[in-house]
């Protein structure tokens, strides 16, 4: 029944509007930067959707990495991460939208690297810390826009729209691999120039919006005791987050043999399942609350962490990895869970000007734990089997649990 109800309300903000183009004609006319912003979604998603299911092959198919050597990878890759709080803090003055629009360019430029100028192991790890850096600088920078753009009592609803009309684009992007590298003879090559184009287009569109630029310097860096709880949660979710981003895909190639057609259809069914769950969550952030929302996706992850784990011990190889796309497919529809934390954030802020930088200071925390569980996942997977990675992320998802029953918003 809660279901229900949070599945059909209806907002006044219209975050139940479909994604197609009349909605956005319509919004532009009545809510022009966040239609932009919207726009802005979509381009950078039709990238997102041609880089998330290749790249791994990328590294299995052109360097031949072993899982040790995989998890090894995620060092140099997330560790721009770990100091986005102090690249978002120096160049605050340039305002949110400024600052997204130069992520993206970076992203471009990263993407292009990869697929032009990447002829060993050496320069790729160049390329790809460019490429995350550029992302990384929009993980914190997406929520703080978006939230700007609406009133309190829609944050949830406007973000979920948002994540929705960004991951519908994701389907554009997998069907551009699936057609590419199944009729079109695709190169990786190929692929990451088209990605670095679209997100070159998410920067130029990002150029219309009202920059905003704060009149007065914002703070720079943020710590104040009333957001260490949202700081726990960023380096619990890190952790949870970069064992499944990692190993997740790394089972589906190494142990069930997916090619990137493959990873492009399931990430053809991710984008539709999500676009339902994020409007869903979004919708439940507002009338259940976060510590709702951040409890369920606990007790989730904990099942999932049980079916990567067991599946194939149990079933037949057909069935286990259709379980364990299952699994796949659910963890990155939850993936939009993530606009549970920066709503409470927004919520709880003692000043307004807190919210980016505190956000940007939980991408950095979540980053310094994330870049080096997979070095231990890799060499756990080595030496007693990838099933002991996922039930190492089971306990990760009992701290998380435990952290959700913590929150509480006055």
């Amino acid at each position: 029944m809660e279901l229900k109800k949070i599945a059909n309300i209806e907002k006044p903000e219209a975050a139940t509007k479909k994604f197609d183009i009349l909605a956005l004609w319509h919004s532009f006319h009545t809510d022009r930067d966040f239609t932009l912003f919207l726009i802005f979604g979509i381009f950078s998603g039709i990238a997102n959707g041609i880089n998330s299911p290749i790249f791994n092959n990328f590294l299995s198919d052109i360097y031949h990495l072993s899982a040790d050597a995989r998890g090894a990878v995620e060092f140099p890759r997330e560790m721009p991460g770990v100091f986005i709080m102090v690249v978002l803090g120096v160049f605050s003055f340039l305002g949110d939208i400024r600052m997204a629009s130069i992520g993206m360019l970076l992203a471009a430029l990263g993407m292009l690297g990869l697929g032009m100028f990447s002829p060993t192991y050496a320069t790729m790890l160049i390329w790809m810390m460019i490429l995350s850096l550029g992302t990384h600088i929009v993980i914190p920078l997406n929520p703080g826009i978006g939230m700007s753009l609406s009133k309190k009592e829609s944050f949830g609803a406007r973000l979920g729209r948002f994540n929705a009309y960004n991951l519908a684009a994701t389907i554009i992007g997998y069907g551009i691999v699936w057609l590419g590298f199944k009729h079109l003879n695709f190169t990786y090559q190929i692929a990451f120039v088209i990605a670095a184009v679209f997100y070159v287009i998410a920067a130029f569109v990002l150029g219309f919006m009202n920059p905003k630029k704060p009149e007065v310097k914002k703070a720079k860096f943020v710590f104040r005791k009333k957001y260490i709880l949202y700081y726990a949660m960023s380096v619990v979710n890190g952790a949870r987050k970069q064992i499944f981003m990692t190993f997740a895909p790394w089972v589906l190639i190494q142990v069930y043999h997916l090619d990137p057609p493959l990873f492009a259809i399931l990430g053809v069914v991710i984008s539709v399942v999500g676009i339902l769950t994020r409007t869903i969550i979004g919708k439940a952030i507002d009338i259940k609350g976060e510590r709702f929302v951040l409890t369920a996706e606990a007790l989730i992850l904990i099942v999932i962490c049980v079916g990567y784990a067991f599946a194939a011990d149990f079933l037949p190889v057909s069935i286990a990895v259709v379980i364990v796309s299952a699994c796949y497919i659910i963890d990155n529809s939850l993936n939009a869970v993530g606009m549970a934390r920066s709503t409470y954030v927004k919520k709880i802020a003692v000043q307004p000007d807190d919210v980016t930088p505190t956000l940007s200071a939980g991408t950095s925390y979540d980053h310094v734990i994330a870049m080096s569980i997979p070095f231990f996942g890799g060499l756990l997977w080595a030496s007693m089997g990838y099933k002991y990675v996922f039930i190492a992320a089971s306990v990760i998802a009992l701290i998380n649990l435990f952290m959700a029953r913590k929150v509480r918003i006055e």
